[in-house]
C-alpha cells in the first residue's frame, strides 16, 4: 500500500517505537521564544543536562515585545523579565538568538520560512501551537508543551503518539475577493473547532496548488483551530522557488541534492487516509467569525445562526454564551456593524503578501475616523520590505498606524490590547474570550475584509470595493 506524505516524513524520523506507547521522533529544527522556554531551560539545568544540539535551535523574541520604540527598555516588567531571561539562557547555552534590534527578529513562524530555515521533509517543533504554519513547506511541524521543549533540548527527540491522517481536497477556482484566510475559516466553520482532533491534515487539490507559499502558510497556520495536530501541503515548484536563494537555504551542489530529495515528498496515489473531505472552491465566500472560537464563522453576507437551527444542545448553549459575550443577536447580519479596531498582523497574516493585499484595497483612500488601524509586520525583514516598496506611505496616507515587528494584538500578552467591549476585525487566528485583551470582542477575517472595513468603519464585504 502507498504511503501518505505524513507517513513518509514521520517514518524517516522514527528513532524508536515504544510497544503500546508513543514513538520517539527525531527533530530537525527547534524554534523557541521567550514565553515557553524559561521553565524548560531551568529544567535541564536542574537535571545537570546541556542542550544536546544547540545549532538546531533557533530563538527569537516575539510575544512579549512592544511594537513601538523597540530601542527603549520594555516598560512592562513581566515582559521585560521574560525577554531578558531568553537572552541570558541563549548566551549560557550557545543558542542563536534573533532578539530585539537584530535584523532577523520577528514572529517565530514568520522568520523561519523567510530565512530559509524551514525546509521540506523536516520535523519542526516549537513551544507554540501555531508551529503548524511550517507544514506549508511539506514538513511535519507541531507545537509542544514546556516539558517537551525540555525533552528536545536534552535529546533532540520528542515522544509523540502517531496521529491519524486526514486529507482535505479543495478543487476549482476561488471567487472574487476570496483568499487563503477565507479558505481555512470556511473549512473550520464546516467541520467545527474540534472536527480534526487526533488528525494531521494534508491540504490538496487545484485550489491549494494555486496558492502562493505565504497563502499556504496561512492555511496551515490555522489547522490547529479545528483541533488538528498540524497541517501540511506537499512541496512543489512554488515551494522550491520560494526557498531558493534565502539566507539559510542550501546552495550549489547541496541545493541540487536537496531539490531531488524534496521532489519525492508526495503522497502516493494509492495511499489511504483515515478521513477525506472534498470541498468545491466555488462554495467559499469571504468569511468572518461571530463567536468565541474560530469555528463560529459565516460568509460575510450570511446570517448569524439561530439557536433553533443548531440540533446539538451543547453547541446551542455554546453559541448563546458566545453571542452574549460578543453582544450580537441570533439571525442577524454582521454587515454594516460598526467596529472600533482593525488589527492586521500575527503569524497568520503579517507577511509582505498580506500587506500588499491591504495596500491594494486602501491606496488613495482614507480610513474611517471612527476606527483605529494597526499594521504590524511579522518580522524586521517584512518591515524593511514595506518601506522598500512604499507600502508604508500608502498606509500612513490612509491613516493607518504602522508598527514594529511582533505578535502584537493577536494576544493580550503585550501592550497592544483591544479595549473591553470594543470590536476588532483581526487577521489573527483566535477569537477566544479575552484573547486580545480582557473583554475585547474579536472578529476573525482576511486582510482584504479587514482593509475594506477599515475604510468604511463597519463590517464590509470587500467585493463592494473591488467592484
Amino acid at each position: 500500500m502507498g504511503r501518505t506524505l505524513f507517513e513518509k516524513i514521520w517514518n524517516n524520523h522514527l528513532v524508536k517505537t515504544i510497544p503500546g506507547g508513543p514513538d520517539v521522533i527525531y527533530i530537525d529544527k527547534h524554534f523557541i521564544h521567550e514565553v515557553t522556554s524559561p521553565q524548560a531551560f531551568a529544567g535541564i539545568e536542574k537535571r545537570g543536562f546541556k542542550i544536546f544540539r544547540p545549532k538546531q535551535v533557533v530563538a527569537t523574541a516575539d510575544h512579549n515585545v512592544p511594537t513601538i520604540n523597540q530601542h527603549l527598555p520594555i516598560r512592562d516588567m513581566l515582559s521585560r523579565l521574560q525577554v531578558d531571561q531568553l537572552i541570558a539562557n541563549c548566551n549560557t547555552h550557545g543558542i542563536e538568538l534573533y532578539g530585539l534590534g537584530h535584523p532577523f527578529q520577528g514572529i517565530v513562524h514568520v522568520i523561519g520560512p523567510e530565512l530559509g530555515i524551514t525546509q521540506p521533509g523536516m520535523t519542526i517543533v516549537c513551544g507554540d501551537s501555531h508551529t503548524s504554519t511550517h507544514g506549508a513547506f511539506g514538513s511535519i511541524a507541531f507545537g509542544i508543551g514546556t516539558s517537551e521543549v525540555e525533552m528536545v533540548f536534552a535529546s533532540q527527540c520528542v515522544l509523540q503518539s502517531r496521529p491519524k491522517v486526514m486529507r482535505i481536497n479543495i478543487n476549482g477556482e476561488l471567487n472574487k475577493g476570496v483568499v487563503s484566510k477565507d479558505i481555512i475559516l470556511y473549512i473550520i466553520s464546516k467541520i467545527t473547532a474540534s472536527g480534526a482532533t487526533g488528525y494531521f491534515v494534508e491540504y490538496a487539490g487545484s485550489a491549494i496548488r494555486a496558492q502562493s507559499m505565504e497563502a499556504r502558510m496561512t492555511i496551515c497556520n490555522m489547522s490547529i483551530e479545528m483541533g488538528a495536530r498540524g497541517g501540511m501541503i506537499a512541496p512543489d515548484e512554488t515551494t522550491f522557488n520560494y526557498i531558493k536563494g534565502r539566507t539559510f537555504a542550501p546552495q550549489g551542489e547541496e541545493w541540487d541534492k536537496k531539490l531531488n530529495e524534496w521532489k519525492q515528498l508526495q503522497t502516493d496515489d494509492d495511499a489511504v487516509f483515515d478521513k477525506e473531505i472534498n470541498i468545491d472552491a466555488a462554495d467559499i465566500e469571504p468569511m468572518i467569525t461571530y463567536g468565541t472560537n474560530p469555528g463560529l464563522g459565516i460568509a460575510i453576507n450570511g446570517l448569524i445562526p439561530t439557536a433553533e437551527s443548531i440540533p446539538d444542545e451543547g453547541e446551542r448553549k455554546n453559541i448563546i454564551k458566545a453571542l452574549e459575550y460578543m453582544g450580537l443577536q441570533q439571525g442577524k447580519t454582521l454587515l454594516g456593524m460598526p467596529v472600533q479596531n482593525i488589527f492586521i498582523g500575527s503569524c497568520t497574516n503579517s507577511r509582505i503578501e498580506d500587506l500588499r493585499l491591504v495596500a491594494g484595497v486602501v491606496k488613495g483612500k482614507k480610513k474611517s475616523e471612527h476606527v483605529k488601524v494597526m499594521i504590524v509586520p511579522g518580522s524586521q525583514q517584512v518591515a524593511a520590505q514595506i518601506k522598500a516598496e512604499g507600502l508604508d506611505k500608502v498606509f500612513e496616507e490612509a491613516g493607518f498606524e504602522v508598527r514594529q515587528a511582533g505578535c502584537s494584538a493577536c494576544l493580550g500578552m503585550n501592550e497592544d490590547k483591544i479595549p473591553a467591549g470594543e470590536y476588532c476585525i483581526s487577521t489573527s487566528n483566535r477569537n477566544f474570550e479575552g484573547r486580545q485583551g480582557a473583554g475585547a470582542r474579536t472578529l476573525l477575517a482576511s486582510p482584504l475584509t479587514a482593509a475594506a472595513s477599515a475604510i468604511t468603519g463597519v463590517v464590509t464585504d470587500v467585493r463592494t470595493l473591488l467592484n
